[in-house]
């Protein structure tokens, strides 16, 4: 059995192997976790680890950014402005958890999603593509453009790094 954040990302070709399963280990592990309390934070690892096929393919990193209190408790605290800094500095590309319209929200929306216009609609980008009359304004303001930023360069560079380190000798499923 293996443990891990119930945060993941998943192949396409492991997910087909979780639901269609060429082999039994899938189900099993299925009927077995569906039992536990925390199941998402066992099940994706004991199966990947668990598969030849899979095994080495994984990476242990769940890419969030959380704050624990000291000493930490069942729960990560709510990040506030005070932990922008620190969140733009791991390099992770996502964050939890958030009081419900905080303030670092509207910070986060500004300074990193560009957002500070159209707060009320989805982040610009390719969401506006092929609907004709719903994103006008954004095309016209060249908003359905995608064009990489500071962003997409550490997200780029945090995944170089985890590749890197997976491609080594290092194997994460032991």
């Amino acid at each position: 059995m293996h443990a891990g954040s119930a945060w993941v990302v998943l192949s396409r070709s492991f997910a087909e192997y979780c639901i269609l399963g060429w082999e039994n280990l899938p189900r099993t592990l299925l009927l077995y976790y569906t039992n536990f309390v925390s199941s998402p934070e066992g099940y994706f690892q004991t199966v990947i680890c668990n598969s030849n096929d899979f095994k080495n393919t994984t990476i242990s990193h769940d890419l969030h950014y959380i704050a624990w209190d000291n000493p930490p408790r069942q729960h990560p605290r709510s990040l506030s402005l005070k932990d922008y800094r620190k969140m733009i500095l791991s390099k992770r590309p996502f964050a939890r958890k958030f009081k419900k319209n905080d303030r670092v929200l509207d910070k986060i929306d500004d300074e990193l999603l560009k957002r500070r216009k159209w707060r009320s609609r989805f982040t610009h980008g390719g969401w506006c593509g092929g609907n004709e009359g719903s994103c006008m304004e954004l095309e016209a303001e060249n908003y359905g453009v995608l064009n990489p930023g500071a962003g997409s360069r550490r997200l780029k560079a945090l995944l170089v790094k985890l590749i890197s380190a997976r491609d080594s000798n290092k194997r994460w499923c032991r």
